[in-house]
C-alpha cells in the first residue's frame, strides 16, 4: 500500500467535528511513525482498518451488523490485506465478505469519517488501536447473506441514529449522511 496518497486524502479530508479532527491528526500522526507497516497486524500498537458506510439506495438507512467478537452494533469493515490496493477497496470488500451484497458502489473513493478506537485484548493479541478508515457506499440490493462474523444485520433509520446513538461515531456518520447533498 502506498503511504503518500493515504496522507494527502487524510490532508485533505475535513473533519466533521473537534472528535473526528482528533482522529484524523492521531491517524496521521501513527501513519507517520509506521510508514511501512501501518495497516499490518503485526504492529502491536495498531493499525489503520477500513469500514463501509453502506447506505440504502435512498440514503435513509445504513446498514449495522451485530459483530460476534466485540458484541457491538457496527458498520462492515475490518483489517486490510496485502492485496488490496487501496483502504477504500479493503472497505469494499470487508463490505462484500461480511454482508453478501454485490450491488455496492462508492458515492466517492474519498474519506467519509475517520475514527480511532480501541480493540481490546483477545488470545495472544494485545489490546491495540483501530485507525479506522470510512468510505461512504451505497447499496441497490438487501439480499443479505452474513459471514460468522456477525450475528445479524439491521438497515436502522438515520434519524434514529442520531436520537439514540449505539456509537457515537456511527451517530456522526448518520448525522453526516442526513446533510449530504446528493450526488
Amino acid at each position: 500500500m502506498h503511504t503518500t496518497p493515504l496522507l494527502s486524502a487524510l490532508e485533505l479530508h475535513a473533519p466533521y467535528d473537534s472528535k473526528e479532527h482528533a482522529h484524523r491528526n492521531d491517524t496521521i500522526a501513527f501513519i507517520g511513525r509506521h510508514q511501512r507497516a501501518w495497516w499490518q497486524r503485526s504492529t502491536l500498537e495498531g493499525h489503520v482498518t477500513s469500514s463501509a458506510w453502506v447506505l440504502n439506495s435512498s440514503r435513509t438507512h445504513a446498514l449495522l451488523l451485530h459483530h460476534a467478537k466485540l458484541n457491538r452494533w457496527l458498520q462492515p469493515g475490518g483489517h486490510l490485506d496485502n492485496a488490496d490496493a487501496t483502504p477504500a477497496d479493503g472497505a469494499i470488500r470487508e463490505a462484500r465478505e461480511e454482508t453478501g451484497l454485490n450491488a455496492l458502489q462508492f458515492v466517492s473513493q474519498k474519506l467519509f469519517d475517520v475514527d480511532v478506537h480501541a480493540i481490546p485484548a483477545r488470545g495472544p493479541e494485545p489490546a491495540h488501536l483501530h485507525y479506522d478508515l470510512r468510505y461512504l457506499i451505497i447499496s441497490s440490493g438487501n439480499a443479505l447473506a452474513l459471514s460468522d462474523e456477525s450475528f445479524a444485520a439491521r438497515w436502522i433509520a438515520l434519524d434514529e441514529l442520531v436520537r439514540t446513538p449505539l456509537e457515537q461515531s456511527i451517530a456522526r456518520m448518520a448525522d453526516k449522511s442526513l446533510h449530504l447533498e446528493h450526488t
